[in-house]
């Protein structure tokens, strides 16, 4: 069965805090023919990773690479790429999947009141403007 994956399922995961769950989780993640993860459900990991257990970036960045090394998951792998490039800009994971999102649907400029967004998004080749 392909199942899609929801953020808790992934956190647990990533995060070794209740080892029961973490077996199933792991359990479903084997037995699935292929496991969905969504852009918003990659986004939320990011964040509570980083808010709730105080990941660093290169901690994120490790816990993606090992969920895209999964040869059963499914993920756009092109929003995972622009999104860590936007955390490691120093930015946020979200940036960078909300502009890809954004290009895949026929968007030409990210517009933003965050300057940081701004500079990051510009680097990965997209035009950005600034809002006042």
């Amino acid at each position: 069965m392909k199942i899609v994956a929801d953020t808790n399922l992934l956190v647990r995961l990533a995060v070794d805090d209740d080892p029961g769950q973490r077996r199933i989780a792991a359990r479903v993640v084997k037995d699935a023919e292929a496991v969905i993860v969504g852009n918003l459900a990659l986004s939320e990991l990011v964040w509570v990773l980083r808010t709730r257990y105080g990941f660093s970036k290169i901690e994120i960045t490790q816990t993606i690479e090992n969920l895209c090394s999964v040869q059963n998951v499914v993920l756009d792998r092109a929003a995972v790429e622009l999104g860590s490039a936007c955390m490691q800009n120093g930015t946020d994971f979200a940036d960078g999947v909300i502009s890809h999102e954004g290009r895949r649907l026929g968007g030409e400029e990210f517009v933003s009141f965050d300057k940081k967004a701004m500079a990051s998004i510009a680097k990965q080749g997209m035009r950005a403007r600034l809002l006042k």
